[in-house]
This record gives structure tokens, sequence and C-alpha cells, in this order.
């Protein structure tokens, strides 16, 4: 007599566990929106625009590229952090809303607890780069001269709390000098403004400064790496040129909202880490100054944690805050 309900509860757990089989089977079902922290033309976005081209085809659905730059990339980040974590909403992040940001101002989000890793993307230095105009062709020279004109120079980073914030802020620190902070949207407002002479330099990672420097308006003067890059041939290191410690990378990575499944996170990592083995690729991002990464989420989630430690005391030395 026992043995109907048995069999009723043995069909019931068979019948969900086929439904968990074809829903995770059926992802995606519809486009993914695939948000960038930075606006069209930057370095994140044009990494965004190649892993979503190649991404789409391999999971059969298009993956829409939607830019929402504001706020030094917490804006994008917020709403990727506040959306249904359903597989259907992913962030291209990079150090300064994940690991920096949180460091220097309250925000709605909380990386540890409301956003889970897919994957590193790129890993590079920022690049000191110049106005063509400006008398200095060595990181010595840029020195001398901000000494002896205090206060008058600016820069512009990619953003407040930033990588390129943070590493002028962390160099001016070391190297005593003043200049004068002025933050923008993204790459393409502040290369602009370094070229047109609003602004003196920036730190920037080196695909939106390549053309600049190959026309002759920019002049790049140092990287941010201990030694030189090796995909930037030529150009010193901060830290050879008489700022020993010196180190910093600008890294970005692919997050999703906490409590998607694993199943799809583990889907997106994989075909990701396939995209960056792909020889046009790796040729192209390359060629703009990109170091692909790849790897597990967990090493992601490593790197975000270990990346906020190690920056909190320098933040805190320099005494750097939201301006």
């Amino acid at each position: 007599m026992q043995l109907v309900p048995l069999l009723r509860a043995a069909v019931s757990v068979c019948i969900i566990a086929l439904s968990t089989h074809v829903c995770a089977q059926a992802w995606p079902a519809h486009p993914i929106r695939f948000i960038m922290t930075a606006p069209a033309g930057s370095s994140i976005d044009v990494l965004g625009r190649t892993i979503a081209d190649k991404l789409g085809p391999r999971l059969g659905q298009t993956v829409i590229v939607e830019n929402k730059p504001a706020a030094g990339g917490t804006l994008a980040t917020t709403e990727v952090a506040h959306a249904a974590p359903d597989g259907y909403t992913m962030l291209l992040g990079y150090n300064g809303p994940l690991s920096f940001a949180p460091l220097l101002q309250k925000l709605p989000y909380d990386v540890q607890k409301d956003l889970a890793p897919v994957i590193t993307t790129t890993s590079q230095p920022n690049v000191l780069a110049v106005n063509a105009s400006l008398p200095v062709h060595t990181l010595a020279e840029l020195v001398a001269y901000a000494k002896a004109n205090p206060g008058k120079l600016s820069y512009a980073s990619v953003g407040n709390g930033s990588s390129s914030h943070l590493n002028m802020e962390l160099f001016k620190q070391m190297a005593g000098i003043d200049i004068v902070h002025i933050p923008f949207n993204g790459s393409p407002p502040a290369v602009t403004a370094t070229i047109q002479g609003e602004t003196q330099m920036l730190f920037a990672v080196m695909q939106p400064l390549q053309g600049q420097i190959k026309a002759g308006k920019l002049k790049a003067l140092a990287v941010t790496t201990a030694k030189p890059f090796p995909l930037l041939p030529g150009i010193p290191s901060i830290a050879e040129s008489g700022y020993p410690g010196f180190e910093a990378l600008a890294w970005n990575g692919v997050m999703v909202p906490a409590g998607t499944p694993k199943a799809v996170i583990d889907r997106l990592n994989k075909e990701i880490n396939a995209i960056f083995k792909e020889p046009d690729v790796l040729q192209k991002m390359n060629a703009q100054g990109f170091s692909l990464v790849g790897g597990t989420p967990e090493e992601f989630g490593a790197l975000v944690r270990d990346e906020t430690a190690r920056w909190a005391p320098v933040i805190k030395k320099v005494g750097l805050k939201i301006d």
C-alpha cells in the first residue's frame, strides 16, 4: 500500500530533475546584455565588443553591448549587481569600480556579496603620456618641469577612483609634485583633452593612446609595470626611472549578479577562455597593448580581493578621496 506514494514521489523528483536539466540546457533562450563600465571607443569597449562578437555565435544568441560609463563605472556596476541572477546580464568591469571605489566612497553595491566573478579578461600597465607640446621627453624632465611649475599643470584621468587616477596620485606622492586632477568619463574624452592641451598628461592603457602617439600628438614617457612591458617595447618603467617599488596594473574582467547559476558561470568562463585562444583575437588584442589573461572564476575573485587589500594602505597614505 505504501508503494504508490513512493512511486509518485520518485516520479516527482524525476520531473523536477528533468525540468532543471531542460532549463539549464535551454540557456540562453534570448539575447544577453553585456554592460560596459566605459564609453564607446574606450579600451573596455573595444575588448567588450570583441568578446561579444565571438561569444554570441558560441552561445547561439546575440550578446548586446551597452555602454554605461557614468560615475567612474559604478553606475554600470550597480545595475548589474542589482539585476536578476538569470544569466542574461553581464558586466565588463575594471579595477576602479571593483577594487578601488569601495575604498573611496560608499557605494550601493558590495562587490563580494552582490557580484560573482566569471573571468579575468586582460591585465596590462598604464602608460604615462604627455601632450606633444610639453617640453619634456623623459620622466625626470617631467618631474623637474612640474616642480618648476607647481599647481600649474593638470592631468586627465578616465574617471574618479580608476587606476588612471590612483596611479598619478601615487606618482605625485612619490615624486613630490603638485598636478591638478581633472576626471573624465572614460579614455576617449580624457585622451582628447590631453591632445588639445586642456590637460597636459594622463595615465591610460595603450589602446586609446597608440594612434595618437604614432601621430605625434602625445609622447609616451613610462609604463607602470615594475619592468618594461614586452608588448610596449622601448618605453621604460617608472620603477626603473628613479621610483623603485612603483608597480600598478590596469585589469578588467567579467562579472555577473551573485546567485547566477554555476552552470551558466562555468559556460561563460569556458567560452571566453576559448575565445582568448583564437589566433585572430590574440593578435588583435596584443597589437593594441592588451595582455589577455583568462583563467578560472576563483582566480578572478582572488584578484579583486587581493587588489583591494593591496591598495587600501596606499590610498590611506596618499590621503586620496573622490573629488
